[in-house]
Order: structure tokens, then sequence, then C-alpha cells
């Protein structure tokens, strides 16, 4: 599956500033009907380690209504969580209703994360999986929008960016040893996103894999795909114009770590 993503994808910078601001403008005009239509949103962010899935989301949030937009960082799970059932603590960080959440990287870090690591036996791998499709049923029969996104880049490129994150100290803190070993076993782990994938696509919690070797190009399929699905769930006549065809990304990526 993965093998298939055109990673050549991108857009020129200077369409791109054109049609960044009108998106988030739109994004900002859903979030109040999605308020005043009290439907909770769940966006998901997964994807390989240094792809700018912060800058992202930044980005996202940046003309948004703190009020209704609440981002939501996952890290490891810490000891006192440690003794409750493990989607315990994603329960509690839901969406209200009228508001909407972005996760940066989710309960699905149980699949991939802890799998890699070699920290979840085979029996508890049927488990999360069965557990995640109950939550994500269960959000959805109340009324739940879910929005899910694998942020997809080579093994080569990954590499270049993780080498110049490290190599700047201004930097160098946002590489951890999973991201390296994420690295060191990129097809591994790229099996187990296939894996996760097939397993969790669903009609009321689809993925989108995007093509993110230009950060221009990622952004804007983000806002778009965010955008389109709030106003079919809305039932409000698209904003979006004939997008237009995205050129060929340069072998050499410039600037690919830095905003």
């Amino acid at each position: 599956m993965l093998e298939y993503v055109n990673l050549d994808l991108a857009l020129p910078k200077e369409e791109y500033k054109k049609r960044l601001r009108p998106l988030q403008q739109r994004l900002y005009e859903l979030e109040h009907a999605v308020f005043d239509a009290k439907i909770p949103v769940v966006i998901i962010f997964e994807g390989w380690a240094a792809t700018g899935k912060g800058r992202l989301i930044s980005l996202l949030a940046e003309r948004l209504d703190p009020r209704g937009f609440r981002v939501v960082p996952i890290t490891p799970p810490r000891t006192a969580e440690l003794r409750y059932p493990w989607m315990w603590r994603f329960w509690l960080k839901i969406p209200a209703r009228g508001q909407m959440v972005a996760f940066d990287t989710s309960w699905y870090r149980r699949v991939l994360i802890d799998r890699l690591n070699k920290t979840i036996k085979k029996d508890e791998l049927r488990s999360a999986y069965q557990d995640i499709a109950e939550f994500e049923e269960m959000l959805a029969a109340d009324g739940t929008v879910i929005l899910k996104f694998w942020l997809h880049i080579s093994e080569t490129d990954q590499k270049k960016r993780i080498k110049k994150l490290r190599k700047d100290k201004l930097t160098a803190w946002q590489v951890g040893e999973e991201d390296i070993q994420q690295n060191k076993r990129y097809e591994k782990y790229a099996n187990f996103v296939e894996d996760m994938i097939a397993r969790t696509d669903s009609p009321h919690a689809p993925w989108t894999i995007v093509e993110s070797t230009d950060r221009y190009y990622m952004r804007v399929k983000v806002f778009e795909t965010i955008i389109t699905s709030l106003e079919t769930h809305l039932g409000l006549t698209s904003s979006l114009k004939a997008k237009t065809k995205p050129r060929r990304a340069a072998k050499e990526m410039k600037g690919a770590v830095n905003a």
C-alpha cells in the first residue's frame, strides 16, 4: 500500500501562500459552525518522525478560537495511568460537544510504537485493535466526526531530516530514541502501519494518507481534507475551488525540516 504513494507531489511556495490564509479562514468559520451544531470533532495525526507534524498542528490552531480547539499531545503512559485500563486516559481527552480536538499521536501508539518496542504481546495486540474499533464506533455513534491522518515520507528522506534535526542544538531535543529506531527499522514499521490502516479504516473513522515530502503540499491537503469532511457532515456547500495540479517535488528537499 504505502509503496504506491506518490511522494513526489508538491506545491510551489507562492501558491501555498496564496491558498493557506483562505483555508485557515474557512476552518475558523467551520469551527463556529461545529460549535453551533454541538458536534464533537476528533482529528488524529500519526506519521513518521520528522514529518513536520508539530508545525502542521500549529498552523491549524493559529487562527482558531482556543475555546473551541484543543491540542492533546500523547506521550507514553505514566505510572498512575498504568493502573487503569489502557484506553482510560484517552476517554478523559475526547472533545466536548461542539469542540475540536487534535491528537498529536494517539491511541494508535499502542499498535505501532509498543509493537515496535516489543512491549505488547500478540493477544494484547488483538485486544488493542478490538478496543480501538469499539472506542471509535462508540464515539461515531454519539455523533463525533473522526478524521485520521498518516503523514508519509520515505526512509531516505526521514533519515536526512533526523540527521539535520540532531545536528542543530536548538532542534536536537526533538529527536528521541523511538524516532531513531523507527528509521532504523523503517520497513518493519511500515508493515505495522499498513496493518493498522487495513484493520481500522472505516466509513465512520477513515484514514487519509498524506504525501509529506513537500511540507506545503502536506499542509494544504490536510486543511482541505478537514474542511471538506466538516462541510459534508454539516451539509454545507463546499467552499473549495478545483484543486490545482501539484508539481513533482525536487529530489533534494531543501528546508524540509524547518517551517
